[in-house]
């Protein structure tokens, strides 16, 4: 791996993680949304990862791997998908989005939850922060050899 493709890692996984942290964002400012364009509460979004590779299949993988080694080429947000559990029932007759029985269905997004996963993507984000720091360190380091 040299050392472009590891910046190019690196750069990856901040993009990859400043999504999923602007889509962990959304659900927290929209945990008390009972009515969307589409009439129904807001919906949970979750970001669905995939590691970038240059290989095809896996016998190519497996090819590619027995002749050197495999370098990968990051990650990237496949897609972003809406969680399809159910919407939490609260019983308060006076809002204007209550059924006859006088429950609100309220977004499936649980407030706890959603800062748990913005503490892992920020270690993520900081994770990939290091390694290109380390990176630049070591080119650094490489440079200094030739004085």
């Amino acid at each position: 791996m040299g050392f472009f493709s590891s910046l190019d890692v690196g750069a990856s996984g901040l993009t990859a993680q400043r999504v999923r942290m602007d889509i962990i964002s959304q659900n927290i400012a929209n945990a008390n949304t009972t009515r969307t364009e589409n009439g129904t509460p807001y919906r949970r979004k979750e970001v669905l990862f995939e590691e970038r590779s240059g290989t095809g299949s896996f016998s190519d993988a497996l090819s590619a791997a027995s002749d050197k080694l495999s370098d990968g080429q990051g990650v990237r947000v496949t897609k972003i998908i809406e969680d399809s559990s159910e919407f939490k029932k609260v019983y308060d007759p006076g809002h204007p989005d209550a059924d006859e029985d006088g429950y609100v269905s309220m977004p499936n997004v649980d407030v706890v939850t959603e800062m748990v996963n913005m503490i892992s993507a920020t270690r993520s984000f900081e994770a990939n922060v290091t390694s290109i720091n380390a990176t630049k360190s070591m080119a650094m380091k490489a440079l200094e050899i030739g004085k």
